[in-house]
């Protein structure tokens, strides 16, 4: 899987210090704070729901995925993150 950098495009935040390899915070801030590794950017895929005629299938893919220092992938968009 070719790896990507932050670019222009939906959902851009305009954080240049996100990026892939980026050691980031997700949910900075909050008692859920975790810390990792932005491991893929999804850039112009992220941000499209699904809907088949009535039926809602699924909600707006996230911008971010990062691998977590504790174990674990989150999916985030750009204002659940904060560059560490």
């Amino acid at each position: 899987m070719k790896r990507r950098t932050k670019s222009s495009g939906a959902g851009d935040s305009g954080d240049s210090s996100l990026a892939v390899n980026a050691r980031v915070r997700v949910h900075p801030g909050t008692d859920g704070e975790l810390r990792g590794t932005v491991v893929e950017d999804f850039g112009d895929l992220a941000g499209y729901a699904v809907d088949i005629g009535e039926n809602h299938m699924v909600g707006p893919a996230r911008r971010w995925a990062v691998a977590l220092d504790e174990g674990g992938l989150v999916f985030v968009d750009s204002d659940q993150l904060a560059a560490d």
